[in-house]
């Protein structure tokens, strides 16, 4: 995302846009701490969302494809969903084209990376 936004592909991050939508305040106007909040409630998310994944699979080595998809039903989820129900961004059809480059983008890298260190943990739980 950072590089995205040096990029220019997108103004500003979603995770901001979606914790200024919750601090208390103009739902809209920039605030105090977005940032620091919007990237600390992003990591908590990926750890969630990332924690699901290695229960589900549990004592599995699935397919990096696997992961993968699985990053891509997150973002869908998200930027198809809920985000654009609670007014934070338009719905990604209707979005800025580079930044839903970018949020797939990282999604999918999130979504290998994934499985790549949960197959990891997988084969080395199973290793006597």
């Amino acid at each position: 995302m950072v590089a995205g936004s040096r990029a220019g592909l997108m103004p500003d991050q979603p995770p901001k846009r979606i914790a200024r939508a919750v601090l208390p305040g103009q739902r809209h106007r920039p605030k105090t701490g977005e940032g620091v909040a919007g990237a600390l409630a992003h990591f908590g998310f990926g750890v969630t969302a990332g924690s699901l994944y290695g229960t589900l699979s549990r004592g599995h080595r699935l397919p990096v494809a696997a992961g993968a998809g699985y990053a891509l039903a997150i973002w869908a989820s998200s930027y198809q969903g809920w985000v654009p129900k609670l007014g934070i961004l338009p719905p990604a059809s209707r979005d800025r084209p580079g930044r839903q480059a970018v949020m797939v983008a990282g999604h999918l890298v999130y979504g290998v990376t994934l499985a790549l260190m949960v197959n990891r943990l997988n084969a080395r739980a199973a290793t006597p």
